[in-house]
């Protein structure tokens, strides 16, 4: 499909890409889908994904012209999907079976240069399927397969790697058996003679100076500095990866407002930003105050299905499939990330090695001066942070990573040979 353009009022042809030129038949503004083409070039991004992630125009309409374009039927809030549809398949693949009789034998919500292979008359069903928006697709498999969507977010590791999976066993035997265990010791420490409790007692402190000594010598030269860690040239934001943010939430209502001001501060291109905000099902009062503030275009909020055991990391399964960039970092309802933090995540993943999996974001408590237990946290975040962290990098140790502020890479690649 040729590239469409039109007149500007200087007189020069401004070029449209197809993903959008089909607009200006659906009384879509020219300056708007020029502005949208721009933004798209600048940020290396396609021309349908920035004019619906800059908030230029809204989801539903894009679509809604998309399907009158193909003359395909449009499917809004209401989708009756198949038997066949399935989490996370469907969603990754974009694409799900309708029940029969509802004029259409699949749901299609196509992305970026998606849309430009389905104006082209490319179809992955190979028919031309009805047409519906991410989101109307996402709520709808939510709803109507929320025992799979739980399911696979409580069970999926063990099924596919039983050996990275956690698997609990019931706790009494093993607190019956902990119990014996110690038991056993006080007995024997009872019938041991004095020198062989002192020598025991000795080695034990023995123990504690040896930690004592590992983390004094972390305050010391850490040694090379890593290559992620060496400041670099700035990336061009055609370079920039898509980045997707989760934060999990729970009972947070408190601190929706700031965290969203915050996240909506990062210096990055907004049409390579995909932030998902996850809650938990029966959590009315955050719910709530989500809905009381206007959300960017690019920041939605992923409901999980209730589902047993309620944690972040369940909430956090739940979505991943949802990740649309090949960047994911992870925060705290908390945080308050600095503006600069993605760009240097980014930046860093582009210098370090292949093997460079995750990065690991410092962590610094803002409120030291407001109790005498926030100084605690300050001191200890500090501590592992800024001293012991850096140094177990240095030393090619294992490094503990924190729940929040870790950035990970090559996660789309990872979700799509899944769905193969």
């Amino acid at each position: 499909m040729s590239i469409l353009g039109f007149r500007s009022l200087r007189g020069e042809t401004v070029a449209l890409p197809p993903e959008i030129a089909f607009l200006l038949s659906h009384a879509a503004s020219p300056m708007l889908l020029a502005k949208a083409a721009a933004l798209a070039r600048a940020s290396g991004t396609d021309a349908a994904t920035a004019l619906i992630q800059s908030g230029l125009m809204d989801e539903e309409r894009f679509y809604r012209a998309l399907a009158l374009t193909l003359g395909a039927r449009y499917l809004g809030a209401r989708l009756p999907l198949g038997a066949g549809a399935r989490f996370p398949d469907s969603l990754v693949a974009g694409v799900a079976p309708l029940d029969p009789g509802t004029g259409a034998a699949f749901v299609y919500a196509p992305r970026g240069r998606a849309v430009v292979e389905l104006l082209q008359g490319r179809s992955p069903t190979g028919l031309m399927p009805a047409i519906t928006t991410p989101t109307a697709l996402r709520h709808a498999i939510f709803a109507q397969r929320s025992v799979g969507v739980a399911a696979h977010a409580s069970d999926d590791l063990l099924r596919r790697r039983p050996d990275w999976a956690y698997n609990a066993v019931p706790v009494a035997p093993l607190l019956a058996l902990a119990g014996l265990v110690f038991g056993a010791f006080l007995f024997a420490l009872a019938c041991l003679p004095a020198f062989l409790v002192t020598a025991a007692w000795v080695l034990v402190q023995v123990g504690f100076l040896v930690l004592l000594t590992f983390r004094v010598a972390a305050i010391g030269p850490t040694g090379r500095i890593a290559p992620e860690d060496t400041p670099g040239q700035r990336m061009s934001d055609v370079d920039l990866p898509v980045y997707t943010v989760f934060v999990a939430l729970y009972r947070e209502a408190a601190v929706v407002p700031r965290l969203l001001e915050a996240l909506t501060r990062f210096d990055y291109p907004v049409a390579k930003l995909d932030i998902k905000l996850l809650t938990e099902a029966d959590d009315a009062a955050t719910a709530e105050a989500l809905a009381r503030l206007t959300l960017p275009a690019h920041v939605e909020v992923v409901v999980v299905p209730p589902g047993l055991p309620r944690t972040k990391p369940r909430a956090l399964n739940a979505a991943l499939p949802l990740a649309r960039g090949s960047c994911l970092v992870v925060y705290d309802a908390e945080d308050v990330p600095d503006p600069g933090q993605l760009r240097a995540a980014a930046e860093a993943f582009a210098r370090a090695s292949p093997r460079t999996a995750c990065l690991q974001g410092r962590l610094v408590i803002d409120n030291a001066r407001d109790s005498w237990l926030t100084r605690c946290f300050a001191l200890e975040y500090t501590a592992l942070f800024d001293v012991l962290g850096p140094a177990l990098a240095a030393w090619r140790l294992p490094t503990p990573l924190g729940g929040t502020s870790t950035h990970f890479r090559g996660l789309m690649e990872q979700m799509h040979q899944k769905a193969r």
